[in-house]
């Protein structure tokens, strides 16, 4: 099956063993993410105010751009996902707002495509039962937290997919794997987000709650599928050890990381030696790379 795909900024970039991880996995079960032959910044976060349409013109030119390629947008990173889905409701359901933007960029898109994460295709597409069956790696002994932010769940009556009080689509993927699921009662709480551009502290402590309960629950690591929590969570470990005693780092991964190695793929195209947290020592004693 292929499926148009928005890779977006930062995993063109910074986040280039997510991107790899993710074509490389969907591929191994029978998905193509065929890149859009034209796509540029979402934007990377929706617009606070209602009437600031201008905004929007960004993430619907992608929109426009996939309904030439296809009724689907598969996204793997969720703050891009969370702006093309919720830019894409808006021309479905708002229709000044709809006209309006079409006269901006000078198109006629109504919000025919669907936009959809790449979470959603595992589970709904593949389905987990087949991904157990192509799994290649024991993750038995593996402990897994998984992590969902802000952006990927809410707002709920947008996001829709899961349950924004008690999502389980990470925990069902970790189990289809083969991997013991960490219950931790911060997996959708904030990492600190934007915050960490004028207030860096309240980032590095928000962020040490999530990771200091995810070891708490028993987690050797963490999995995500947002590269801005990613960065917050992995980034500043080595600084939080430092002033809380006690606290071990913990590694992060993006769930296609984990996704790939599970299947038994080349995990040295991932970029695993470029996390802050280097999660290679964990992987190789577990037997896993």
């Amino acid at each position: 099956m292929r499926i148009p795909y928005y890779p977006g900024c930062t995993l063109s970039t910074k986040a280039k063993g997510f991107d790899r991880a993710a074509r490389d996995s969907m591929a191994a079960l029978g998905i193509e993410l065929a890149e859009l032959k034209m796509w540029n910044c979402c934007g990377a976060t929706f617009p606070l105010s209602r009437d600031n349409l201008l905004d929007l013109a960004g993430p619907v030119r992608n929109l426009v751009s996939a309904a030439t390629e296809g009724d689907k947008l598969a996204a793997a990173c969720s703050t891009c996902f969370n702006v093309l889905k919720r830019s894409n409701l808006v021309m479905r359901n708002e229709e000044d707002k709809r006209e309006k933007i079409n006269f901006f960029i000078e198109a006629e898109y109504t919000g025919e495509v669907e936009v959809i994460h790449l979470l959603e295709i595992l589970r709904d597409v593949v389905g987990w039962d087949n991904i157990s069956k192509a799994v290649k790696k024991n993750l038995a002994d593996l402990s897994v937290a998984p992590y969902y932010g802000c952006m990927f769940l809410r707002p709920p009556k947008e996001m829709g997919f899961d349950d924004h009080e008690n999502p389980q689509i990470l925990e069902n993927f970790l189990r289809a794997l083969g991997a013991q699921v960490a219950d931790y009662p911060h997996r959708a709480e904030c990492c600190g987000n934007y915050i960490a551009a004028f207030d860096l502290e309240t980032t590095k402590e928000m962020s040490y709650l999530i990771l200091a309960s995810a070891r708490k629950a028993g987690a050797d690591l963490i999995v995500t599928s947002c590269p801005l929590c990613q960065f917050n969570l992995d980034r500043w470990q080595q600084d939080l050890a430092m002033k809380h005693g006690g606290f071990r780092p913990i590694p992060v991964l993006y769930d296609m990381q984990l996704l790939g190695i599970a299947l038994g793929l080349d995990a040295t195209a991932f970029d695993l030696d470029k996390h802050y947290v280097d999660p290679r020592p964990l992987l190789a004693a577990k037997g896993l790379i």
